[in-house]
């Protein structure tokens, strides 16, 4: 596995690291102890270091997994962790919430539920419009300061937020959504993180699993599987960019890989400071997406591919009004 920094003087972790988000929550009935566990025993044999949870995943249960299945190798292991968003009583609302107050108690949670002393890199999920960056990105320097938290990172967060949180602590990486079909990063934020000396953590490369090729209905999701009510997996917008993902399949085929390595490769020939962490419960869709690193894509490939898909293409929001709104532009 070939490994990248976060930033020019950042960590060293793996090319490409594992979201672990679905093991627990949003993408249908979750994995047992004994499934998450060979999953991320798998991809430390692979040369994967780079793992990332969060206090929402489950919520609570994520990290649980991550924290057992590593247990007994905690040093092989980057681990990422994040907190700051979570559901109303209901769950028919997000709730951002980046007090001093929620950075102190979040954390005790997070390390406890890891059974780690501390994390590597720890996310503010999502900006809380109600508390100043500086606020909360100087309560979690206090984390560093005492050792419960190697390094800072923001999530979903715009360019003057970015700044803003840069200047009173160091940030090491900026976690947002990016891929052939979510390419907003590349107006302002993608400069901007290059410019700052941050790395670029891509989440849902694969667009939540869908540039794989391999969902052809939405019968093909689980029911309880959060892409159902994803706008992008919804009505007329299923089938435009299921055609998108077909001509992405036809330049893979021709380079005698998968769409979900072409996409990926995509993702990694956009920079060396980019980390894209596709998640996966199974084993075999592990391997293929670790294999990934192994492509290189030229200019032209690059050009071929963005001419089937390009930016802007995918029809559809990213998320549904409740999650749209928690993100900080």
């Amino acid at each position: 596995m070939k490994t990248r920094r976060l930033g020019p003087n950042g960590p060293e972790v793996s090319a490409i690291g594992l979201g672990c988000m679905g093991m627990a929550s949003f993408y249908g009935t979750p994995s047992d102890e004994a499934q998450a566990t060979a999953v991320i025993h798998r991809a430390l044999d692979l040369g994967v270091t780079f793992f990332d949870t969060a206090e929402m995943y489950g919520p609570h249960t994520n990290e649980i997994q991550v924290g057992k299945a590593l247990a007994d190798r905690r040093d092989k292991a980057f681990v990422a962790t994040k907190f700051g968003i979570g559901w109303n009583a209901d769950r028919t609302a997000l709730k951002v919430d980046g007090s001093p107050a929620n950075v102190r108690r979040a954390i005790e949670g997070s390390l406890t539920r890891l059974g780690m002393d501390h994390v590597d890199l720890y996310y503010l999920h999502r900006v809380d419009p109600d508390t100043p960056i500086e606020e909360t990105v100087g309560a979690m320097a206090e984390l560093v300061k005492e050792g419960k938290v190697r390094f800072l990172g923001l999530s979903e967060a715009a360019p003057a937020t970015i700044r803003k949180a840069h200047a009173t602590h160091p940030i090491t990486a900026l976690q947002t959504e990016y891929s052939l079909w979510s390419r907003e990063p590349e107006d302002e934020i993608l400069a901007t993180v290059r410019e700052l000396g941050i790395g670029f953590v891509p989440y849902s490369p694969l667009g939540r699993g869908f540039l794989s090729g391999d969902i052809k209905s939405i019968d093909d999701l689980e029911e309880g599987d959060f892409r159902r009510t994803n706008p992008r997996f919804m009505g007329e917008n299923f089938q435009k960019n299921l055609d998108l993902v077909e001509a992405v399949k036809a330049i893979a085929h021709d380079r005698g890989v998968t769409a979900a390595q072409l996409a990926l490769a995509w993702v990694l020939a956009q920079g060396d400071h980019l980390v894209p962490i596709p998640g996966t419960r199974r084993i075999a869709t592990l391997e293929q997406n670790a294999a990934a690193t192994d492509i290189t894509l030229t200019a032209e490939d690059v050009e071929a591919i963005e001419a089937v898909f390009p930016k802007n293409a995918a029809s559809g929001h990213r998320y549904a009004p409740a999650a749209q709104s928690a993100l900080n532009r």
